[in-house]
């Protein structure tokens, strides 16, 4: 299995958070440079913060945080602290971070981090808005051909889950993702398509809350937490869990199908923030995104309590 050597840029969030443990669980297949942190499902002072909460219950602190942008590029920010609760964190009580933020701002850390190493060697993993992102491909034009990649979290084929047309990263700063879709580095989107295929059923937590570790113990209580909105409003067994699966995807690709389509991004009006994936190539355009559709949902779950368990 092929080792990727990341930066994971996030808005923790609960599923951030099971995301970035997932990531430090698998050392293995995932170097983790850095982490990079934008305001997406609470404002920054929070999301920043979370992400050294949760590198510190790991015990690795040493994990640079690099703090970004605190507003999308274009519009004014809304949060999501109705489904992740005031913190972001809701649903454990997490250690206070063991080290502060790292100097410098997160899309020159990306910036800086991708152009000191060998062209094709850094992955872009992106769970929140992509507003870092976009900065960072803007300031430095070069940076998309030097990327291995970029594996997000976002978007959908079909439904939305914040506006009827519109998945909630995207939404929050659809400016920022047509930059980022329009970029021609290789990206893999993980929509709301796949991501409400992953869901956290009662057998699936209890399944991690047995391993009985302070890590998988929080992550229990965030899972809890966290799934409690969508398994309400959708009425499924469970609620969705989005974020870990663009870490999932490096670790065991085998365990997602989908395919190479055009992704076009509507950026304003009552369908701003949608994902226009022309999954037939009707209108013939070079695809710009392999669109993962379909998962082996009991394979992800075990693969992510088998890694929870290292922690």
């Amino acid at each position: 299995m092929a080792r990727h050597t990341i930066i994971l840029d996030c808005d923790p969030g609960q599923d951030d958070a099971i995301a970035l443990l997932l990531a430090l669980a698998s050392p293995d297949e995932i170097e983790l440079l850095a982490v990079t942190a934008v305001a997406g499902n609470v404002p920054l002072r929070l999301t920043e913060g979370n992400a050294r909460r949760v590198l510190t219950l790991a015990g690795r602190s040493e994990v640079p945080v690099h703090v970004g942008c605190d507003r999308p590029l274009l519009r004014p920010l809304e949060t999501a602290e109705y489904v992740h609760g005031a913190t972001g964190l809701d649903g454990a009580e997490l250690p206070p971070p063991a080290a502060g933020p790292a100097p410098g701002h997160a899309a020159d850390a990306m910036i800086a981090l991708v152009m000191s190493r060998p062209a094709g060697t850094v992955t872009l993993c992106a769970t929140g808005p992509l507003t870092n992102l976009a900065l960072a491909l803007r300031k430095e034009p070069r940076l998309a051909e030097r990327l291995a990649g970029i594996v997000l979290m976002g978007g959908a084929i079909e439904l939305g889950n914040v506006t009827p047309a519109a998945e909630f990263n995207i939404y929050v700063d659809p400016h920022a993702a047509d930059i980022v879709f329009g970029c021609a580095a290789p990206i893999t989107m993980f929509g709301l398509d796949v991501t409400h295929k992953v869901l956290v059923t009662e057998p699936r937590l209890r399944a991690i809350e047995a391993i009985g570790t302070p890590v998988a113990r929080a992550a229990a209580g965030l899972l809890d937490f966290y799934s409690r909105f969508d398994r309400d409003r959708y009425g499924e067994p469970g609620g969705p869990l989005h974020d870990p699966c663009v870490i999932a995807h490096l670790v065991d690709p085998s365990l997602f199908r989908g395919k190479a389509c055009p992704v076009m991004i509507e950026r304003e009006g009552v369908c701003a923030g949608r994902t226009v994936v022309d999954w037939w190539n009707m209108h013939r355009h070079p695809p710009t995104a392999t669109v993962m559709r379909d998962v082996d949902a009991d394979r992800f779950f075990k693969l992510l309590t088998e890694r929870l368990a290292r922690l």
